[in-house]
């Protein structure tokens, strides 16, 4: 078993920043790859950043330039840089873990508790 820890969520104002964690324990061993996914009041969630454990990062469109997925150096943390943000940034921001990418970006088998982010005025 994996257990995600997130933190870091709150309320910023549009064009602020804020940078989400993820720890990661427990059978760590079986994960290549982690991520963030979103999802806002009455919509889908979706996948905004991932990363391998090679290090390769892929984003959603809608984040391209704004969000950065990083880890340290130990592979267990992982962090979401969100720079530029904007009121449709709101949603509930959950942490995921896989044993590769196709499976983070389908039906991850780990998922954080969640970490509420607010862009709003």
């Amino acid at each position: 078993q994996v257990q995600l820890v997130e933190s870091g969520g709150g309320l910023v104002q549009p064009g602020g920043s804020l940078r989400l964690s993820c720890a990661a324990s427990g059978s760590i061993f079986s994960i290549n790859a982690m991520g963030w996914y979103r999802q806002a009041p009455g919509k889908q969630r979706e996948l905004v950043a991932a990363i391998t454990r090679g290090g390769n990062t892929n984003y959603a469109d809608s984040v391209k330039g704004r969000f950065t997925i990083s880890r340290d150096n130990t592979k267990t943390t992982v962090y979401l840089q969100m720079n530029s943000l904007k009121p449709e940034d709101t949603a509930v921001y959950y942490c995921a873990a896989a044993g590769n990418i196709v499976v983070l970006t389908t039906t991850p088998g780990y998922w954080g508790q969640g970490t509420q982010v607010t862009v709003s005025s």
